[in-house]
């Protein structure tokens, strides 16, 4: 996720430096430049002005430091380059003064514009960025690395459509140029397009076979499909190779442990884990994806170094994000519940502070949805779509139970589980655009324009779309992506025989739940407030009693407790509603062995519990508001 920050501010303070050494003030510059650095630790210019002030103060080594790290965020500064090739030649330095006048002259040869629409995205100034380069492009519009340049600055401006269009039309004209073709595949990637981004790898790896960066794209989208076991050895593949930062080394660790918790590999995942921190002790993902396995025990040793990492001055903001969180389920297996929820509060205000969510607009979309989805809307298009059986859509709010839901279906021998299936929200996103603040349907309406050759079309292309993660070749596979509750009446339309199951878990409960669990990306954005945690548990509500009145018996609702108190019993039920004979297997669903992805991955392979029943009570000090909120949410969440 992209933090915002106040260039305007930035820029002032970096001015005030200037004028400082302007003035010859050089320990009150460098004071300013201090300050700025803890603001913004990423912005290229500070530490090239660092570099200006040592020159001054005739302190070479220090000059080149901070111009070393100047160029290392923003390969595009031509000063910089300058200055080091003039250090390095007094220091003696033949070769990275060679070194330095190369890349100095390279970017000679470029455009004035391009190098500095490349400056500018390099510090994250994206709308001059765009600006300086849109201009060149009206002077040379087929100058394909300024297209490139393009496509890189829409893609952080959060339009991945456009810079994956902008990519294509890049390597029409020239389809050797490889680094564009690593931005297409990163941004297919970005846009869940798995295996098309997996191609793209491919495609690139055929004519390096050994390049890193192909290498890890490749496996990032091998894990998007669902294959896990071939990625860990590639990781391990990369380690043994040639030397790798600590930063590089703690990555790679962590994401080869990832891949073996999901397939299962407990034990080997925490050593990775751990030999990620060993390579950068404050790496934050890495403690939390520990605390993330829900069966992992801290040490004393390892709750005292993630306090004094979190509270560091040097700890970059996700970093305490995540550390807060990891310190929250560390605190409350400990029982001491108080140290705990400041914990998972204080995560929570930072995550939130750096979202856009507005439950305003989950509310609003709640309500054009049931416009558009009325009784008469599905009488008047009944028999389109494709009427195929196969997926079983597992959802409703995301820490409710549906995991659970999936390994029990899952177990049965004519059901595949898959994942968390990004395609229904794709299609919605494509025929109705986004709520640029909670991501969610801006204008459903479009879809009273779809034709009846238009729903079957949809429904043949989830169907090949899917192919990719049924690898097992069963009758069903289950799609388990709990955000699909919105998408109900598109499920419908295009895919009326599929099965629906809604998983609903006590509010308090799944609300608290949700308050503790920190998600990747830009996932689930409402669950870092309690307020916000309320009011989306009260329009899911509002929108699954819609999809009830407009689709009577349409949709299986499966209540946690009721499969917590009844196993055998909600096993049946929900096997019967899926036309799918009783198997003793899906009572014993701990045993299936299957990658599993969600936060739950470690809890659905041991027997069912009732600890999750009662959990949040241990903070209910802490959760008055949630519970006014809710509302008469916490009674007809049975109804």
């Amino acid at each position: 996720m992209n933090f915002s920050t106040d260039s305007s501010d930035r820029d002032l303070l970096l001015k005030e430096a200037r004028d400082l050494r302007s003035r010859q003030r050089i320990p009150e510059a460098l004071a300013v430049l201090a300050r700025l650095e803890g603001l913004y630790p990423r912005f290229s210019r500070l530490f090239q002005e660092r570099g200006h002030c040592h020159v001054l103060l005739r302190n070479a080594p220090a000059a080149i430091d901070a111009l070393r790290e100047a160029v290392r965020l923003n390969p595009t500064l031509p000063a910089s380059w300058d200055m080091l090739e003039q250090l390095y030649r007094l220091q003696g330095d033949a070769a990275q003064a060679a070194a330095a006048e190369r890349q100095l002259s390279t970017l000679r040869q470029l455009p004035p514009e391009v190098v500095v629409a490349h400056s500018l995205l390099a510090d994250g100034d994206l709308p001059s960025a765009e600006e300086v380069i849109r201009d060149y492009l009206r002077k040379d519009p087929d100058n394909v690395g300024s297209l490139r340049l393009l496509a890189r600055i829409r893609k952080e401006r959060d339009a991945p459509e456009e810079a994956e269009t902008l990519l294509k039309s890049v390597l029409d004209r020239a389809p050797d140029y490889h680094a564009a073709r690593l931005d297409y595949a990163m941004v297919l990637l970005q846009q869940q397009k798995h295996l098309r981004a997996r191609q793209e790898a491919e495609h690139l790896l055929g004519h390096d076979p050994h390049n890193r960066d192909y290498l890890k794209q490749y496996g990032a989208a091998c894990i998007g499909l669902g294959d896990h076991e071939p990625v860990i050895d590639l990781y391990e593949t990369l380690l043994a190779g040639q030397p790798q930062s600590g930063a590089e080394v703690a990555d790679l660790r962590l994401w080869r442990a990832n891949a073996l918790k999901i397939t299962g590999r407990q034990q080997e995942a925490i050593l990775d884990y751990r030999a990620a921190l060993a390579a950068r002790p404050d790496y934050g993902v890495a403690w939390f994806s520990l605390a993330n396995l829900k069966t992992y025990r801290f040490t004393d040793d390892d709750v005292a170094r993630m306090r004094a990492a979190e509270c560091g001055p040097d700890v970059q903001e996700m970093d305490r994000v995540y550390l807060c969180f990891a310190l929250g389920k560390a605190l409350e297996d400990r029982g001491d519940y108080e140290a705990s929820w400041q914990y998972y509060e204080r995560g929570n205000a930072v995550r939130r502070g750096a979202s856009r969510y507005r439950p305003e607009g989950a509310e609003s979309c709640a309500e054009r949805l049931k416009q558009v989805f009325t009784a008469d809307f599905f009488a008047a298009r009944a028999g389109w779509g494709v009427a195929d059986a196969a997926p079983i859509f597992i959802l409703g709010l995301p820490r409710s139970g549906s995991t659970l839901i999936e390994q029990i279906l899952a177990s049965h021998s004519r059901v595949e589980g898959t994942q968390e299936l990004t395609e229904i929200d794709r299609y919605v996103g494509e025929l109705c655009g986004r709520d640029p603040d909670c991501g969610l349907p801006l204008r459903p309406e479009a879809l009273l324009r779809l034709s009846a050759r238009d729903a079957q079309q949809l429904g043949e292309r989830f169907l090949a779309e899917t192919h990719t993660y049924r690898r097992l070749g069963k009758p069903f596979f289950i799609d388990k992506m709990p955000n699909n509750f919105w998408h109900i009446g598109l499920i419908h339309l295009i895919l009326p025989r599929s099965i629906i199951i809604d998983v609903r878990r006590e509010p308090m409960a799944c609300g608290f739940s949700n308050l503790k669990q920190l998600f990747g990306g830009a996932n689930q954005e409402f669950s870092y407030g309690v307020d916000h945690v309320a009011r989306h548990y009260r329009a899911y509500l509002d929108l699954m009693r819609h999809w009830e009145e407009v689709l009577p018996g349409r949709v299986l609702r499966a209540p946690y407790e009721d499969v917590i108190e009844d196993l055998e019993g909600s096993a049946r039920r929900m096997l019967e509603h899926c036309g799918l004979p009783f198997e003793a297997a899906c009572l014993t669903f701990h045993e299936t062995r299957r990658s599993v992805r969600t936060p739950s991955s470690e809890q659905v392979r041991q027997p069912i519990g009732r600890e999750g029943l009662e959990q949040w009570r241990h903070y209910a000090p802490w959760l008055t508001p949630l519970r006014d909120t809710l509302g008469d949410a916490l009674m007809r969440y049975r109804d």
